[in-house]
């Protein structure tokens, strides 16, 4: 962790806690979907050539449950800067995946923020400097 404050846009939101609500998801269950996605753009009759999908889990995170969340898996204190909104940020952002889900058999294996941040922070304790 860098020690600087992270920025937090916008505090005021019309959600529970005031913080933009996002749709989190783990690198390797983007990963799975961009195997499978490609795996059915190369079948011949496939729909996914020129499918678009949206990758998520289909739930939403408050920016302040990942600090939260961050904090817990650490056991450290994120200060944070409060910022103003930014231009064009929406409450709530979440990916509606069933089609994903439907043509390509995804299921994200990773559903709950700590399954996201426990590894990432495990990584982060052994590469410290980041990759070699």
């Amino acid at each position: 962790m860098s020690g600087e404050p992270l920025d937090l846009f916008g505090d005021d939101y019309d959600t529970p806690d005031g913080a933009c609500i996002r749709d989190y998801v783990h690198v390797d269950d983007l990963a799975q979907a961009h195997e499978l996605a490609m795996n059915a753009a190369h079948e011949a009759e496939s729909e996914a050539a020129n499918t678009a999908y949206n990758l998520g889990i289909g739930a939403g995170s408050s920016v302040r449950e990942v600090i939260r969340c961050v904090e817990r898996v650490t056991g450290k204190h994120v200060e944070i800067r409060r910022r103003a909104r930014r231009a064009g940020d929406v409450p709530r952002l979440v990916a509606a995946s069933e089609l994903a889900r439907n043509q390509l058999g995804r299921s994200p294996r990773y559903r709950e923020l700590e399954a996201i941040v426990e590894p990432a922070w495990a990584w982060h304790r052994a590469n410290p400097s980041g990759y070699p």
